[in-house]
Parts: C-alpha cells; structure tokens; sequence
C-alpha cells in the first residue's frame, strides 16, 4: 500500500480521543464531563479525582495526542498525502463538537475517523460513535451542513500497532537483571469492563465468553509472545489480566487484576515481571497511576522485580499505519481491492460496524456504523 496516495472521496482526518484535564482546576469539570447523567456530587468527584491530583491536575493524554497530532503530520507529507489532521475529544478541550464545527467550516465534508481506542467494545468503539451522533446533531440544530464520518476499522492487530510493543516488550525483558530475566512472566494488561460489556463486544457471531474484546486482546498477546520467542529462543509464561476497574462491587468485571495477579506469581515463585499494557494507545492516567504507581509499589512491596513495556504513542510505525488505513478505507470506498494488513489469527476488523455490534446500555444513535442516520 506505500505506492497509493489518494484519499478521496475523504477530505480530512480526525483524530478522536478521550481527552484529559491540563491543570488542579480542570480535574472535577472534567470528571464531570465524563460522568455526565449519573448524578455524582463534587465531593465524590474530587475524591475519585485524586490520581489525576498526584500528577498536578494534568493527565498526559492530551500531550500524547499533541505528539501523534505532529507524528501524523510528518508521516503524511513524507509520503505525499494530502490529507489535514485534526484533534477532537469525548471530554475535554478540544471538544469533538467544535472540533467538527470548525472543519465544517473549513469545508470539509467527508472525515475519516481514528479513536484512539484499539479494540471492540462498547466504550472503545460504541460510545465513540454515539459522541459523534450528538455532534452532527448539534452541528445539524446550529443549521450547518453535516458532513459524512466514517470511523477507521480497529487496529489491533495491524503490524504497525504490534510490532512497536514486541519491541516494548524485548526492551523490558532485557532491562531485567539477568539472573531473573529467564524466569520471567509477562502479564499483559488492559481495562477491565463489565463482563456483560464483553461478552457482547464485537458483532453479534462474536458475542459470549468475553466477546470480540477478550478475544482480540489473546490474539495480539499470543502475537507478541509468539514473537519474543523467534527473538529471545524462550517462550516466556503469560497472562491477559486488567486493571483501571472503576465500577460498583456487586456488578462482575474481567478479572484478574493486575496487583492481585503479581500477588499470585509472587506467592508461586515467579522471579519478575513485564508488565505490558497491549490495551493501550499511550501512556494515559491509566497507565501512569495504575501501573507505574500502584502495580509497581505493589510489586515493590513484595519484592519482586517489575518492568513495564512502552505504549506505542507516537511510534513512526503507528503513524505510517494510520496513513494505510486511511487509504485502505478510502480505496473500499471507491470500490477498488486493496490488501487490508493484519496480523494474527482474527484478521482485519470490518470497515462498518453492523447492527448489534457493541450494543448501547440504553437505546442512543451512533453514527459512522451500519445503524446510522448519518449515511
């Protein structure tokens, strides 16, 4: 695909992110933000706030999005497409709506679409479209045209995305003292969700049993793992465990987490741990709080050895295979064959999300899917 540098009938790209506070007094407005509806007081807010106040207010997320914003740039004008990039977030400066009300202005009518979010599953891919359901229809209430969005099909295992975290993980396993390096577990992470929430993530033939969720994240762990045995001659013992739970005790989350399962490989013997964060784009609060703070203070106090593989970020690599999803998707819309990159067992991801993919906890339009009133 190095040789294609047309993206019409696509006019823009649009890099859709979570977003993050920036300072102490964006923390609450923007926890508000994103748990808007459900009635939380300030004062449960500024308590679950308290990660973000360790690290002065700021989450890096929005530093990170800013370097893959120029990573983005760079690779498209090394490679001659013309193609302008914007930036807007689910839940923080620069909002999605006036993100989208600007290119509008500006004329664009049809946008690509890359959320910084992997995988399938309701928050990560779902929740995404229905953000940008309300913002066409607020851009459609403010009498401006709506433009068209499609949004980028996942990712995870795109060669592109992959390979930067073996190297992650290599880089990990080498930093390990040597008389432990041998022995080593490596302990793959992402975000906990519902169980209800992945057992149906993904198309409806992908449902149960955790769903297309659980299913891509084992695929892209065997990858690497299948990988740093051709490198290394050791194929290291591994496990899919998850972190960053935030919901109510009572209602079932994927399990193990993260600091209970270095409990277990610490009360079996196990001599040290990577612990390699596959579920996310960048090093977020997530990564920052949950893994470099408590995981790793937790394994401190048990005295075993933990290293943690870099995120992809604004890897060259990554940039170069947003650049070939975007002229991948923009050769199927015009009803041309092209090779669609995939490594692993799963294959590539569709291109248009069907109807009961990733299904809404209550009934809310989405756009960019085969449900969409936004054709």
């Amino acid at each position: 695909m190095s040789d294609l540098r047309d993206p019409a009938p696509y006019d823009a790209l649009l890099l859709l992110s979570f977003g993050g506070p920036e300072g102490p007094d964006d923390v609450v407005p923007f926890l508000a933000n994103v748990t808007r509806g459900r009635g939380i007081p300030e004062e449960r807010l500024k308590e679950v706030g308290k990660h973000y106040f360790l690290f002065d207010g700021v989450s890096p997320i929005n530093a990170q999005n800013r370097a893959l914003l120029d990573a983005l740039r760079k690779d498209f004008a090394e490679h001659g497409l013309d193609l302008p990039v914007h930036w807007g977030n689910r839940n923080w400066a620069p909002y999605l709506t006036d993100t989208l009300r600007e290119m509008t202005n500006a004329g664009h009518r049809r946008i690509a679409v890359l959320a910084t979010s992997a995988y399938a599953s309701y928050s990560g891919c779902r929740q995404y479209r229905e953000n940008l359901a309300d913002s066409l229809a607020a851009l459609e209430a403010e009498g401006l045209p709506v433009p068209r969005v499609d949004k980028l099909r996942h990712y995870f295992n795109h060669p592109g995305f992959v390979t930067p975290m073996v190297e992650g993980v290599l880089a990990s396993l080498a930093d390990l003292p040597e008389d432990v390096r041998a022995g080593a577990h490596l302990a793959f992470t992402t975000h906990s969700i519902p169980t209800s929430a992945a057992g149906t993530s993904g198309p409806v033939e992908a449902h149960g049993d955790g769903g297309a969720y659980v299913a891509e994240h084992l695929d892209i762990a065997r990858l690497i793992v299948e990988a740093v045995r051709e490198e290394t001659g050791v194929e290291y013992p591994w496990r899919l465990v998850y972190q960053s739970r935030s919901g109510a005790p009572h209602i079932p989350w994927l399990e193990p987490d993260i600091c209970d399962h270095l409990e277990a490989l610490h009360a079996d013997g196990v001599p040290a741990v990577v612990m390699a964060p596959i579920g996310f784009v960048s090093d977020h609060m997530e990564v920052l709080y949950d893994l470099d703070t408590e995981a790793t203070a937790k394994a401190a106090e048990l005295g075993l050895p933990v290293r943690r593989s870099a995120t992809v970020g604004a890897d060259p690599r990554f940039a170069a295979a947003v650049r070939e999803l975007v002229l991948e998707r923009a050769a199927t819309e015009r009803a041309e064959r092209v090779e669609r990159c995939a490594l692993g067992e799963l294959g590539p991801s569709h291109d248009l999300c069907p109807v009961g993919c990733c299904p809404a906890r209550t009934a809310r339009t989405a756009a960019a899917g085969a449900d969409s009133p936004y054709a």
